[in-house]
């Protein structure tokens, strides 16, 4: 656990700041090449995405303000907000009104641009998640088996309430390597020529099933609950995106018929 990577007491660098830059730049290169093998406009697909990072880096922050308000509570606080990583399911809400406004002002075919971007979100998701769990944010609930890690930097308690000294769920780990494997798995069938919107499908059913397992694992309370404190605010987007990815498939298959 290093949440700064480099600190020369006037200057510091944030792991988690680095790891998502470097993240969000495989993704963009990564997803311009996918569109210029296809015949797509790759140089207007990066410019696509860099406003859907900007939204997607927005509506993070403004997630996690709705499900812990006490980030405005002081001016200390809102510096953590800067700091800290924001919720992923508001950033993925931005991007997708990033995306939808862009699509349809530029006039450009939605699905198969779509299609070239999802593989890099699940990239950039896994740096994501690597720096969160440098940062010791997003961190799991008490974990009594040889899996656990147990943090012990100050700093990362200061900023994100992590706690200090207890074994842990390293269900940041967890996350970032089923990102992993599902950029390996978007890639291959985008490499596929899929009918368009079958990788988003892929996408948002995939993802939805493994964050909605993945919250049980969870102990920090930025996430916000919903039902009486039965499922977090994740979950229940989660529940939503596989009903959606599902019927997406459907539609792809009919209309490929």
């Amino acid at each position: 656990m290093h949440p700064t990577l480099i600190d020369f007491g006037f200057f510091s660098l944030p792991t988690y700041g680095v790891l998502l830059v470097v993240g969000l730049t495989l993704g963009l290169l990564t997803a311009r090449s996918r569109a210029n093998a296809t015949g797509l406009p790759g140089d207007r697909v990066l410019d696509l995405g860099l406003w859907v990072v900007l939204w997607g880096l927005v509506g993070s922050k403004v997630l996690l303000v709705l499900t812990e308000p006490g980030y405005l509570s002081s001016w200390r606080s809102v510096l953590g907000l800067v700091r800290a990583g924001g919720v992923f399911y508001g950033g993925l809400l931005g991007a997708m009104a990033a995306a939808a406004v862009l699509l349809h002002r530029w006039r450009l075919p939605a699905l198969p641009l779509v299609d070239a971007l999802v593989p890099s979100v699940a990239l950039g998701h896994f740096f994501g998640r690597l720096g969160c769990f440098a940062a010791g944010c997003c961190y799991g609930s008490a974990c009594g088996h040889c899996l656990s890690v147990t943090f012990s930097d100050a700093k990362a308690a200061e900023l994100s309430g992590t706690p200090l000294h207890l074994p842990l769920h390293p269900v940041q780990v967890y996350e970032a390597g089923f990102n992993l494997l599902n950029y390996l798995l978007l890639a291959w069938l985008f490499r596929r020529r899929l009918r368009p919107g079958a990788v988003l499908a892929v996408y948002l059913i995939t993802y939805g099933v493994a964050r909605f397992g993945l919250e049980f694992l969870r102990g920090d309370p930025d996430r916000g609950f919903v039902l009486g404190g039965l499922f977090s605010t994740s979950q229940l987007i989660a529940a939503l995106l596989v009903p959606a990815g599902l019927g997406l498939l459907v539609w792809v298959r009919r209309h490929r018929e």
